[in-house]
């Protein structure tokens, strides 16, 4: 009875430090933001030029979120829309993707059949007038509305080609981007899907149609790739990989701070095909809901995963809705395979306050669990795997390079002197590659390491004529250090430069169709479908 009290009172303590817990941390949030009311109120009446209460605002916002992780955002009213066209896959627009500079917008791909493709506008044209208005000097939201509107609605636009001006009259149109851009048979009994995206509301339904479309062609073999996919929809994710397994098992598991934010997601629909041999192309770009669908395969031993370690994005977001149309997109969950293991790579938890530098989990311990038929894998920097493509480690100049804009003008650069390019033949080798170094010597100015900033800003600080011939030698060999930096990673950037030139002239069905073609990964998925004893003993150790 005496045992029976003491845990009462245990309990009733407990409730009541759970009671002053809550109170405290809802005084401290309360507080905080009265705090800065007052601030913003004092600050909007006394200071001495005019403020922007919403961009005040919207970085105060920014500034408080960069701190967790990449993927907890705030979005205002225009940015909840972008994301809405970004989530569905449609907006009307003329059909291009773009970079945003002082002088306009540059044109970086064309989307085929869309109005820009019919104007016969290009990939590397500059769009400087919109409708009559001028596009220098406009900031980049200013620039990504030019663009937009309700379908049917008429646009004129001026564009530069090589120094030469356009006028173009078109009309805006819906565009819809596939989530499967391409798939085809690779031989008698080998099918391809490349899936792009989860963003799409229908990219379980069309990797079901394609899927189906090849089976009516006589597939018994599948290269499913999803190599530079970024992921999206966890329900979508959890559709694909219920294609492939029985309905009722375990698919993925998400674990948050609070009970809803948690549960179990389980195959709820009936498989297509859970026999066919599989193969599934990942690397360092394949994220998210890429992650859940090529885990998952792997560990119900369902497909041999062929390629790169992926990202290592093991992190769940739910959009939650705000005042006056704004969001707020929050990192709620970690996602679990099915046999346990949680890939998240950067530990945002962790992140060291003063350099500011995100710890790696592949860097610490990591877990070991096993498949279905036994196999191990590990947790912790993405899914690691069965079979490696192994490329070169990237230099930090090559990371730089490939932010930049220099592959995509190289690409307009080569077109231009190789004006008679076929898609069936072309190939960007190393005996090409030469020609790639001497244009970031010579042509290219938005390939800019840190070393040749803050070189270039001393020398303007502290220009003095004596010293031009030095500081033009010095910054000379500042460019063929990074040259020499990059070609280590040679084999990486001449599939990069071969695919920009191929989507400049074939559009982005052209890289498929090219890579289905003359891909070596896809090869080596090939080769091992065909090798029926290897593929099994992969999936049986």
């Amino acid at each position: 009875m005496k045992m029976i009290k003491k845990t009462g009172i245990i309990v009733g303590v407990c409730s009541l430090v759970l009671l002053f817990s809550f109170q405290s941390r809802f005084f401290e949030i309360a507080k905080q933001i009265e705090i800065y009311n007052n601030l913003f109120k004092e600050l909007n009446i006394n200071y001495i030029d005019e403020i922007n209460p919403g961009e005040l605002t919207s970085k105060a916002i920014n500034n408080t979120l960069e701190n967790l992780d990449p993927y907890t955002r705030f979005y205002n009213e225009q940015q909840v829309e972008d994301a809405r066209i970004k989530r569905e896959g449609e907006y009307a627009g003329i059909g291009i993707s773009s970079y945003y500079t002082k002088k306009g917008i540059i044109v970086a791909g064309v989307h085929k059949g869309f109005p820009a493709d019919k104007a016969g506008i290009k990939p590397g044209d500059l769009i400087t007038v919109v409708n009559n208005q001028e596009l220098k000097d406009l900031e980049k939201e200013q620039l990504s509305e030019t663009l937009k509107g309700t379908p049917d609605t008429p646009i004129s636009l001026t564009i530069n080609r090589n120094g030469s001006l356009k006028n173009l009259s078109l009309k805006l149109d819906k565009v819809t981007i596939s989530p499967v851009p391409f798939y085809d048979m690779i031989d008698d009994e080998t099918g391809y899907i490349v899936l792009t995206s989860f963003t799409v509301a229908s990219s379980s339904e069309d990797v079901k149609k394609a899927f189906n479309e090849l089976k009516e062609k006589g597939m018994k073999k599948l290269v499913f790739d999803l190599r530079n996919n970024l992921g999206g929809s966890l329900f979508d994710a959890i559709n694909i990989v219920n294609f492939f397994i029985p309905k009722g098992k375990k698919i993925v598991e998400t674990k948050g701070k609070i009970k809803k934010n948690s549960r179990v997601y389980k195959g709820r629909i009936d498989p297509i095909d859970t026999e066919i041999p599989i193969v599934v192309l990942i690397n360092g770009r394949s994220a998210s809901a890429s992650e859940i669908v090529s885990g998952a395969l792997q560990d119900y031993d369902r497909a041999v995963v062929m390629g790169e370690r992926s990202f290592g994005k093991g992190l769940v977001q739910r959009v939650f809705p705000l005042n006056y149309g704004t969001q707020m997109k929050v990192t709620i969950s970690k996602y679990y395979t099915p046999s346990g293991r949680c890939i998240q790579e950067l530990d945002y938890a962790n992140r060291d306050a003063k350099t500011g530098k995100v710890p790696k989990f592949s860097d610490g311990t990591v877990n070991s669990f096993k498949t279905e038929n036994g196999r191990t894998v590990y947790d912790g920097g993405g899914v690691t795997p069965d079979v490696a493509i192994k490329y070169s480690t990237k230099t930090k100049e090559t990371e730089k390079l490939l932010k930049s804009r220099a592959i995509f003008g190289y690409g307009n650069h080569f077109i231009r002197k190789n004006p008679s390019i076929s898609l069936n033949t072309f190939t960007y080798n190393a005996s090409n590659f030469n020609d790639f170094k001497n244009y970031l010597l010579k042509q290219d100015t938005t390939f800019v390491t840190k070393q040749e900033a803050l070189f270039k800003k001393a020398y303007k600080v502290n220009k003095q004529k004596e010293i031009d011939v030095e500081y033009t030698a010095l910054l000379q060999k500042l460019k063929e250090n990074k040259v020499k930096k990059i070609a280590t990673n040679e084999d990486i950037l001449i599939e990069k430069i071969q695919n920009e030139i191929v989507e400049q002239l074939f559009y982005k069905e052209g890289v498929y169709k090219h890579q289905f073609l003359n891909d070596n990964t896809i090869k080596k998925a090939v080769s091992l479908l065909k090798d029926t004893k290897k593929y099994n003993q992969i999936l049986s150790k």
